[in-house]
């Protein structure tokens, strides 16, 4: 998925290994036989580790699944640059709306979903989540670049609340997901908000 870079910390040396093999385990195997017959012993002989391994580690199948989706959402390059901030968000929103919208992205937010390590004690999941983190931060590229150029721009939460918040419902809960008429429609409606803000503000 191309949605941005942030700082979580990643495993290092034959932790980062074993994850690196059974994530790849995982998502070769769910390309293969799909997400309904994956199994925790299927997954651990696939990565050349024992079951157990992967038990330790991530506690249920469920949890694994939830931390493959959520490295597949880690962005691997940064919002396109058009050169305007309507523009940018545009670009942006159109790619999230193609990628969350697909079947392989309803899973993976259903995978994060279901983990039970994703939920805390009050049933919610935490906040900020990771996923969120990832999607903020990129819209965060593109307001910076828009301040940067002097540019009016809208406030990153509102940005989340007006244009990712639909494309993620509709995508989960809608009869059809957003098109791209009314993601464009979302964008501009959210630029409607946009002023001059200081980097300090953002």
């Amino acid at each position: 998925m191309a949605t941005t870079n942030t700082t979580t910390p990643r495993p290092g040396g034959r932790s980062a290994r074993v994850q690196a093999a059974v994530h790849q385990a995982a998502s070769d195997l769910m390309a293969l036989r799909g997400r309904a017959a994956l199994t925790v012993p299927l997954i651990a002989a696939r990565a050349g580790v024992t079951p157990s391994t992967i038990y330790r580690r991530w506690g249920e199948l469920s949890d694994l699944l939830a931390d493959v989706a959520v490295e597949r959402m880690r962005p691997d390059s940064e919002p396109a640059d058009t050169g305007s901030v309507a523009g940018d968000l545009i670009a942006w929103a159109e790619q999230y709306r193609d990628e969350m919208s697909s079947e392989v992205g309803v899973g993976m937010m259903l995978d994060v979903l279901s983990s039970r390590n994703g939920v805390s004690v009050e049933g919610r999941l935490p906040v900020p989540c990771q996923c969120a983190a990832f999607t903020a931060s990129q819209i965060r590229t593109i307001v910076e670049r828009g301040v940067e150029r002097g540019e009016p721009v809208p406030v990153i939460d509102t940005v989340m609340d007006t244009v990712v918040s639909p494309i993620i419902f509709r995508s989960l809960f809608g009869s059809a997901p957003i098109t791209s008429a009314h993601t464009q429609t979302l964008v501009a409606a959210c630029m409607k908000t946009a002023r001059l803000l200081a980097p300090v503000e953002l």
